[in-house]
């Protein structure tokens, strides 16, 4: 790695990307941590709307709870049951269940993207160091890792929400993975995620974003429910979403990760033109 000051704008390839977890590596549909979400909340007598659990996704558990308790339908029904919003000792309550309903869960939604393997091969073939973040914390990621590697996904790196100071957006964890990865500069790095979060921490790291509209939690589906929905329902999704990631921010919105390939050799060309995923 060169270690002289850069004075010019970079326009050598893509080095490295980090991609997500959930919705974007496994977990078609990201239904893990959903599930979790909605239990910790109906154990108290509020049941959350699934676009309520889901709002938050990405986020730091913790965070995603509190976040969660912020929505004012939801604070409504809690303070209808309770006479009361909830509070931080809410959160913290309900967040000491949701670590290990979590960690207990993860085998049964670990199962390997269809396609990721072969995007990963692809990306090895360009060169590519892979990096991982995820919402996730330390205990979940010791479940999640080696399912994964089982399956043959085995990243470079990967850091959670309680590696750094704070997840996403902030972007300490692609940071981290800039430094196990040795990528430099930050503009020939690509986060790939399928939550706004994802799209928020790529673009705070300084990095091409890419987001994923089908396979995560924004549509939110099982496999085999998207594939048995009307062709012309399931596009008319699909626009909606990318239309919220591109508005959040994202350089490049596809479906899942077997497009993100093709992807890395537009943002090539973009970067050997002088491009910058920032202005």
């Amino acid at each position: 790695m060169a270690t002289s000051v850069r004075k010019s704008v970079y326009t050598g390839p893509v080095k490295g990307l980090v991609l997500d977890w959930a919705g974007t590596a496994v977990d078609y549909g990201c239904i893990g941590p959903v599930a979790v979400f909605l239990e910790v909340f109906t154990r108290r007598g509020v049941t959350p709307r699934i676009e309520e659990a889901r709002a938050p996704m990405g986020l730091m558990k913790k965070d995603h709870i509190r976040a969660m308790c912020a929505q004012p339908a939801l604070a409504g029904r809690w303070a209808a049951v309770h006479g009361r919003a909830p509070g931080e000792d809410d959160v913290d309550a309900m967040y000491r269940e949701t670590e290990p309903l979590m960690v207990a869960g993860l085998k049964d939604h670990a199962e390997l993207i269809p396609g990721l393997l072969d995007a990963v091969d692809a990306f090895r073939r360009m060169g590519l160091r892979i990096g991982s973040t995820t919402g996730y914390t330390g205990p979940m990621l010791e479940v999640l890792r080696p399912a994964a590697a089982r399956q043959g996904y085995v990243p470079d790196a990967a850091y959670c929400s309680t590696d750094v100071p704070a997840g996403r957006p902030f972007p300490w964890m692609c940071y981290r993975n800039a430094i196990d990865l040795g990528v430099y500069p930050m503009a020939a790095m690509v986060k790939v995620g399928d939550t706004i979060s994802d799209v928020e921490e790529g673009l705070n790291a300084g990095m091409w974003t890419v987001a994923l509209t089908k396979s995560g939690n924004e549509l939110g589906l099982p496999l085999a429910t998207v594939e048995a929905l009307d062709p012309s329902d399931l596009a008319g999704r699909l626009a909606a979403i990318g239309d919220r990631l591109l508005a959040a921010g994202a350089h490049y919105v596809v479906e899942d990760i077997t497009q993100v390939p093709q992807v890395v050799e537009a943002i090539n060309d973009r970067l050997a033109r002088g491009g910058r995923p920032v202005a």
